[in-house]
């Protein structure tokens, strides 16, 4: 089974028609519902990350740096960047680690600072399938930066159910139809029957109904 790019985009359009103006910016949203997999055993759960092609804001990124890398991670526009002694400061505080780390969906750490960031940050992040990931001190930021606004998680925890942002109410339906697509390509090689483990799937708006995709 696959999906025509047709079909997306009608599913698309029927949502937005669906759903109400609201004074602010709507999400599009793509709910999966799946069948046939035991998700009280831990490795059949679903724990990915997607990097779409078209971002649709929203992500936040955080980088564990230092030196050099540091100093470019803020010039190019990282929503933060947390230095080692700033992050050994803010371990002595739980509750106030816990409150920046939560502002933040996004996490990438510089490779050689990946044992502190792993013990000191590792018991917040890993529960919420946000474990930094490691970078090279001499990468160019910028593009890390620039990808990690455009990764989606998908997590299915122990419920037969996966539901993630694909897009924003201003973006064309071909984008949103291009992300959804990814998405789809990346989360059915991860089941064991592929879209035979898909019961059903929907696009909504934050606010609007739901309209049947799959």
């Amino acid at each position: 089974m696959s999906l025509r790019r047709e079909q997306v985009i009608d599913a698309l359009m029927k949502a937005r028609a669906a759903a109400p103006p609201r004074g602010f910016e709507q999400s599009i949203e793509l709910i999966v519902n799946l069948k046939d997999i035991d998700f009280k055993k831990p490795e059949k759960r679903i724990n990915l990350r997607v990097e779409v092609p078209n971002g649709f804001g929203g992500r936040k990124v955080l980088i564990f740096a230092s030196g050099d890398l540091a100093l470019r991670a803020r010039r190019a526009g990282a929503d933060a960047v947390i230095e080692p002694s700033e992050l050994e400061a803010m371990a002595k505080d739980k509750k106030e680690i816990k409150r920046r780390l939560k502002e933040f969906d996004v996490f990438y750490a510089e490779a050689q600072l990946m044992p502190l960031v792993g013990r000191l940050v590792g018991p917040f992040l890993g529960p919420r399938g946000r474990m930094p990931t490691p970078i090279p001190s001499n990468l160019p930021v910028e593009g890390v930066i620039e990808a990690g606004r455009r990764i989606v998680f998908l997590r299915s925890r122990d419920k037969p159910l996966i539901q993630c942002a694909v897009g924003s109410e201003k973006m064309e339906d071909s984008k949103v139809a291009e992300n959804i697509e990814a998405i789809l390509s990346s989360l059915t090689p991860a089941l064991d029957r592929g879209y035979g483990n898909i019961r059903s799937a929907y696009v909504k708006l934050t606010m609007g109904p739901a309209v049947r995709l799959i």
